[in-house]
């Protein structure tokens, strides 16, 4: 859609449609950053040691903080974050010995960035 605008009224035209891509651009932003977070919590529970399910089971995704202009989430062990660091790194048991790691969250956490920042440039390469 075009609109004839004087020389006069340039500045405001371009701020104005400035305002509405930054707009549209926050929202596809936000958009994706929650997908992101859904997608990293599903594979932590993918991966995660299964002993009771109850460990598994315990992921979530938490907004932490939310303007205008920005989102932050956390994805987290809501009950059974005592023992995350032991599973993904592994532990010395009681009695000697070692209980190997299984690499579970950070895995999830590249992938994640990886996606988030594929997700982004598609979203905003289809705005521009």
């Amino acid at each position: 859609m075009s609109k004839s605008v004087s020389i006069d009224e340039m500045g405001d035209a371009i701020v104005e449609e400035m305002k509405k891509y930054s707009t549209v651009a926050t929202e596809d932003m936000k958009q994706c950053v929650k997908d992101t977070g859904k997608m990293v919590r599903k594979e932590i529970m993918e991966k995660a040691p299964v002993r009771t399910g109850a460990y598994q089971k315990s992921w979530t995704v938490t907004k932490q903080k939310e303007d205008s202009t920005s989102l932050e989430l956390a994805v987290h062990s809501k009950n059974r974050y005592q023992i995350a660091h032991l599973l993904e790194h592994g532990h010395a048991k009681r009695n000697g010995g070692r209980v190997a790691g299984k690499p579970h969250i950070a895995p999830a956490e590249q992938d994640g960035k990886q996606q988030l920042i594929k997700s982004l440039k598609e979203k905003l390469s289809h705005d521009a």
